[in-house]
């Protein structure tokens, strides 16, 4: 397949797998399963490529049947509220919104099953016109994308962000018009779960621990799909990989390409080439054998030390892309915290409101916790995802004055944080779990709204749950 790209296009050799993606779509029936903003995308990409497309989605809202339609309009067969067992067995392809858990009863039906299953990504990997740069881990993800869009869009180059973050990547690739010199895109294990030819041409790897574990069975499986970023890597291939990650470093191992490191905890070694934070906290590069410095740590406006290691891989990530270094340092100078990622919210009576709305899991609030320089109130809860809060004790027992629990998870967390230090339970809505956290806070604390755990059980999700929360926070200091 011709992607149009000349200097990349015969750089990967898939590896073979008894699922093959058609060269053409044309004529063909494939079902999407989800329709939320990159399962619509995907409806639209297919039909623009001549399939034809049944589209159905468990739920049934306001916003799905907004979108229900805009796809019949372009001749999609849209059932929403259920699924129609008998077109899904129909279909030649399926395509799986990464919503859709890999456990769901609909990907177990008799003759669905067996059907060949791809990612939104895959599909729009196959039709995209661009390189794509590829960032995953367990955290950190969105913040890296989004840096690496803005450093490549300072240099002048064109650049389309999608994924998790901005627009589906069918959507990037539906605009045939605009041709990007590069697609930044943030890949999520459930992306990855269904991809067979998916291989950027720089591939980000910022950390590994635990999540979703009340979507896989095991770490492993969750581990496991986060390694289809590596599926079809070649000698071309770049790696930028957190050399402070033992679990990264361990899933590359064996892997073909070019490796570029960061490192927050320890310099580059002797003949590594990437960037680091030295002893006198600044970020140098290492690049061709020459070192630079970037910047110094205080220069940049996000929070914490993940930050920081976020910064170093977008700079790497951006420099392997040919964006010059001083437009490099421009970005690290410039570019503001995303929000509800350690997004400093307000500073009332001496008090620090801090919004880490998408610490949804045990290491992202751990990262958040570290990432501040003064005693916390905590405001943890939600609907937990089958991890031990146990794992936050020694961090909690350090720096954190209480524990504000809430939500679904209040009682698991009272029960196995409450020898570590305050914890003050709420059962009671949103807004007196904000309040209490305001009448614990002292000058000199910091709040933060770093949850460990999804949203679902109060929220649409994480997003709804951080304005909400920076809402009534201001509201505090009107």
């Amino acid at each position: 397949m011709d992607r149009g790209y000349p200097v990349l296009s015969d750089c990967f050799e898939h590896a073979e797998s008894a699922l093959k993606i058609p060269d053409s779509w044309a004529g063909l029936r494939v079902a999407v399963l989800g329709l939320g903003r990159s399962g619509r995308g995907a409806a639209r990409l297919l039909r623009r490529a001549g399939a034809s497309v049944y589209a159905s989605d468990f739920a049934d809202s306001e916003e799905l049947r907004e979108g229900e339609a805009e796809l019949r309009a372009a001749s999609v067969e849209v059932e929403l509220g259920g699924h129609d067992v008998k077109k899904l067995q129909a279909s030649e392809m399926i395509v799986v919104s990464p919503g859709i858990p890999p456990n769901a009863h609909v990907l177990r039906q008799q003759g669905v099953s067996s059907r060949p299953m791809i990612s939104e990504l895959e599909l729009a990997f196959n039709l995209l016109r661009s390189p794509v740069i590829a960032v995953t881990g367990t955290n950190g993800k969105t913040t890296t994308t989004a840096w690496i869009g803005d450093m490549i869009e300072r240099s002048g180059l064109r650049v389309g962000i999608g994924g998790n973050i901005g627009e589906p990547l069918s959507d990037l690739a539906l605009s045939s018009g605009e041709r990007h010199d590069w697609v930044v895109a943030e890949v999520s294990s459930f992306q990855l779960a269904h991809t067979v030819n998916f291989s950027p041409a720089i591939g980000v790897f910022l950390n590994l621990g635990i999540d979703h574990l009340d979507r896989y069975e095991s770490v492993e499986q969750y581990h496991q799909d986060k390694a289809r970023i590596f599926a079809n890597a070649s000698a071309e291939s770049c790696w930028v990989l957190n050399g402070d990650d033992g679990n990264v470093l361990a899933l590359s191992t064996g892997r073909p390409g070019v490796r570029r490191y960061f490192r927050i905890a320890t310099p580059l070694a002797p003949g590594e080439e990437g960037a680091w934070v030295t002893e006198s906290g600044q970020l140098r590069m290492r690049m061709g054998g020459v070192e630079t410095e970037l910047v110094a740590v205080d220069e940049l406006r996000t929070l914490g030390m993940h930050n920081v290691a976020n910064g170093l891989a977008a700079s790497i990530a951006a420099t392997q892309a040919g964006v010059p270094e001083d437009f490099v340092r421009e970005s690290l100078r410039r570019f503001e915290p995303l929000p509800h990622r350690s997004q400093p919210i307000a500073e009332q009576d001496g008090v620090l409101w801090v919004n880490d709305s998408k610490a949804t899991n045990i290491a992202a609030t751990r990262v958040a916790i570290r990432s501040l320089d003064r005693p916390i109130v905590l405001l943890l809860g939600g609907r937990g995802k089958g991890e031990t809060f146990a794992d936050l004790a020694s961090d909690v027992a350090s720096v954190v004055r209480a524990v504000v629990a809430y939500g679904e998870a209040a009682e698991q967390i009272e029960s196995e944080l409450s020898t570590a230090t305050r914890v003050v339970r709420i059962d009671g809505p949103f807004e007196a779990v904000v309040e209490r956290a305001g009448e614990l806070a002292v000058p000199g604390d910091a709040v933060l709204l770093a949850p460990a755990c999804a949203s679902f059980d109060m929220f649409r999700d994480y997003a709804e749950r951080g304005v909400r929360f920076a809402r009534l926070v201001k509201e505090r200091g009107s």
